[in-house]
């Protein structure tokens, strides 16, 4: 038998999954009826609230898929910020900045556990300290919860549920 390197890659199985995701970020309404800004900074954001919700959701039971999620939202950043013309150099320290910039907001997200602190922790991040309504705090919160109560085959099979 003849080794064939095409059919030997494993398969990443955070893909199906960081893509719904990328795919819940992206939603119109955000942007259109919630005023997040629709620029690289508003939509890296969302990625990065999506990807803390399912990261928390987890947590303690897929905790390589959790890691797994999180490498590939490096690789991600990686690769849109090479996309922008961003140098090799400024590279490495972008997505080192994204990836503790993902930290600090997943801990902020995780430990808000009502109204006012989810709405503080996503003015401050999402909205960047300007004044915002809380309709994407209770949709979070909300999310938290419906997740919560979400299957994990069904968030491995790239499925989750958001709202």
């Amino acid at each position: 038998m003849i080794w064939n390197p095409f059919l030997s890659k494993k398969v990443n199985r955070s893909e199906p999954l960081y893509a719904a995701i990328v795919a819940a970020a992206r939603q119109a309404f955000f942007y259109r009826d919630w005023n997040v800004a629709d620029t690289v900074e508003g939509r890296f954001e969302m990625v990065i609230l999506h990807l803390a919700l399912v990261v928390m959701r987890l947590k303690g039971e897929e905790n390589a898929l959790r890691q797994a999620l999180v490498d590939r939202f490096c690789l991600d950043m990686d690769d849109n910020l090479r996309e922008l013309g961003v140098s090799d150099i400024g590279v490495a320290k972008k997505v080192r900045s994204m990836a503790e910039a993902f930290q600090g907001r997943y801990v902020a997200y995780e430990a808000a556990d009502n109204i006012a602190q989810m709405s503080q922790a996503i003015t401050r991040n999402v909205y960047a300290g300007k004044p915002s309504t809380v309709e994407l705090a209770v949709y979070a919160l909300r999310a938290k919860a419906v997740l919560g109560d979400t299957n994990t085959n069904e968030l491995i099979a790239g499925r989750p549920v958001f709202q």
